[in-house]
């Protein structure tokens, strides 16, 4: 079980009183943190450590720029190692050169990117595997040439429902252009207009109005209001009583 944030925004905003609550909840998840942020050009910085304990966290916070677009996640290990490479963010580059940013929150049971991309991944997590499978179906997108804004969001909106069915994929997907956000398992991610964008967040970050963000159905964002609305899908990931169990033992 992890938790994200995503940020998308018109105009630079400042948002570093609700980034600085959403790193706090690493007291409950405690094997990383990471962070994805604009600053000239595209900056990641990720870390095997709690959140609340990290010095290079609070320097990342107090040079803080008002950010147009932002992604954060913090990690409770449930797949792979603890290790800088299982830290999210994922990024990288498809072969046009654009540059792709992923984090996830669940678990993928089913995928052929579970096994397939387990001898290229630089670390051991599903999420990584996903995302690798992710920008081959890109690039094999770009081999009938660069794709339309909406060809890509087709597409990315495509491969998520695809992989939805029995797999918990709370996620959100930055391309430079578009915020893609999207989940499949019910009050686990809501969100709040900001007077200049939207602020997503596994849980509410204050006492403001957050709204659940809709089931099944990837929504992209730009320069924070909604611009693509994929179709409703299938594949709603109903925990087992296993997997309950599991993630109940996980917090005790």
């Amino acid at each position: 079980m992890c938790e994200l944030l995503g940020f998308s925004s018109a105009v630079p905003t400042d948002i570093s009183e609700h980034l600085g609550t959403f790193f706090s909840h690493s007291v409950k998840h405690p094997h990383g943190w990471g962070l994805m942020r604009e600053n000239g050009g595209r900056e990641v910085f990720r870390e095997p450590v709690r959140a609340c304990d990290s010095s290079l966290l609070t320097a990342v916070m107090e040079d803080m720029m008002p950010q147009k677009t932002a992604l954060a996640h913090i990690r409770f290990a449930t797949v792979g190692s603890i290790d800088e490479n299982n830290c999210h963010p994922f990024t990288g580059s498809d072969n046009s050169g654009r540059e792709w940013t992923l984090i996830h929150n669940g678990t993928i049971f089913n995928g052929k990117h579970n096994h397939r991309y387990a001898a290229v991944q630089t670390g051991d997590t599903d999420s990584e595997r996903f995302f690798l499978s992710m920008l081959d179906a890109v690039n094999g997108q770009l081999e009938r040439g660069i794709p339309t804004e909406r060809a890509r969001f087709e597409l990315i909106s495509s491969f998520i429902a695809d992989n939805a069915p029995r797999n918990k994929l709370n996620l959100m997907i930055y391309d430079g252009d578009l915020l893609y956000v999207h989940k499949n398992l019910k009050n686990t991610l809501s969100f709040k207009r900001l007077e200049n964008g939207i602020l997503f967040s596994t849980t509410p970050l204050d006492n403001g109005i957050w709204v659940p963000f809709p089931m099944a159905q990837v929504i992209a964002y730009k320069n924070g209001r909604e611009v693509y609305r994929g179709d409703r899908h299938n594949g709603t990931f109903v925990p087992t009583l296993e997997y309950i169990t599991a993630m109940d033992a996980m917090y005790i």
